[in-house]
């Protein structure tokens, strides 16, 4: 019995494995991009231990590239915990849908699923085929242990290649904002997804204008989702509407 149980976590993680290399290509370049501006604009000594314990436990792309800024320019406390909150509130909407999936399992489990969830690993345990049980959970544990890993070794790696790059590692931070505007226009490639695209712009336009280059991202991460709560019928009419338009 115990060495079927063996075989069956064998087989899982072989199987979590194969399923998240696309994530290793891509967390390893970024975590890359993202540890090499850690060390470089993060002004701090052991770059790489330090690139091991932000990625650990901030498995967050977007924070990660923002973080060396925010060590730099010593960011005020209230400011750091908007950013973070707004940035990651689409993970409160993935669990939401995770809630039958994972319901009754132990709670260090669960807590750790919540914890290594990102937009990535959510996809893949989305697609996980494997009905709600314990050999669901285990494949899903492996996915998020996996993803995590590569990121921290991404990161880490970065980090101490940084010090020692024989290079400028100007545009190096450009990596991120280069994988959000493929993602955009991805998006805005079907009419149904446009609208969001478009609401994002403006928002983003206005606080600009109105608070500057230096403070417009809390403000706009704020408007962007109150815009959206309050026509909420109007843009899901809208998407429907070229939905069928693109089927037909």
């Amino acid at each position: 019995m115990q060495i079927h149980k063996t075989l069956v976590r064998q087989c899982l993680f072989r199987k979590a494995l194969v399923s998240s290399l696309p994530v290793l290509m891509g967390y390893g370049a970024m975590g890359f991009a993202a540890g090499v501006v850690f060390a470089s604009h993060g002004k701090m000594t052991l770059p790489g231990i330090w690139g091991a314990l932000t990625s650990g436990v901030c498995i967050s792309g977007a924070l990660q590239f923002m973080m060396a800024d925010w060590v730099s320019s010593q960011l005020p406390i209230r400011e750091v915990i908007f950013l973070t909150f707004f940035l990651n509130a689409r993970y409160a909407m993935y669990g939401l849908s995770l809630l039958e999936q994972f319901r009754g399992i132990a709670l260090w489990k669960k807590l750790y699923l919540i914890w290594a969830m990102t937009d990535e690993t959510y996809a893949l345990e989305v697609e996980c085929k494997l009905p709600p049980g314990r050999k669901n959970t285990f494949y899903c544990l492996c996915l998020a242990a996996l993803d995590h890993f590569y990121w921290i070794a991404g990161v880490t790696g970065g980090a101490l290649a940084g010090t020692a790059l024989p290079f400028p590692d100007k545009g190096i931070d450009f990596a991120m904002t280069a994988l959000f505007l493929v993602i955009l226009t991805d998006q805005c490639r079907e009419k149904s997804n446009r609208l969001p695209a478009v609401v994002g712009f403006g928002v983003s336009l206005f606080a600009f204008f109105l608070f500057g280059c230096g403070q417009m991202l809390i403000p706009s991460m704020i408007l962007m989702p109150l815009i959206f709560l309050i026509f909420k019928k109007q843009i899901l009419r809208f998407s429907a509407k070229n939905s069928k338009g693109e089927a037909v």
